[in-house]
This record gives C-alpha cells, structure tokens and sequence, in this order.
C-alpha cells in the first residue's frame, strides 16, 4: 500500500506540472500528458480504495 501511496504522489505531480503548462503556455502536449496520466491516478485511487477497505475489515 505503501508503494501505491508514492505512485499516487508521483502521479499527481507530473498531472499538476503538466496541466500548468497546457494552461500557462498552450502547450497541447502537456495537456494530452495530463490527460494520460489523470487515467492512471483514476485506476491507483480505485485500487487504493480497495486495498484500504480490505484493510479496515
């Protein structure tokens, strides 16, 4: 859990870098960046909320 816990940070860093420089500079490349790595941040929280609720029983 602890290793999914990293990748979301990692996730949401590049996501954050990448969608602010699609919104400062129109950079279109960024944004499709953003996009692909939002997909991946979706699938780590559903997989978190799983694991978290296994855990809690």
């Amino acid at each position: 859990m602890k290793n999914l816990v990293e990748t979301l940070k990692t996730n949401f860093e590049a996501f954050a870098k990448d969608a602010e420089s699609q919104i400062e500079n129109g950079n279109k490349a960024a944004g499709q960046r953003a996009r692909k790595v939002s997909l991946e941040i979706e699938k780590a929280l559903k997989d978190f909320r799983k694991k978290s609720i296994d855990a809690g029983k």
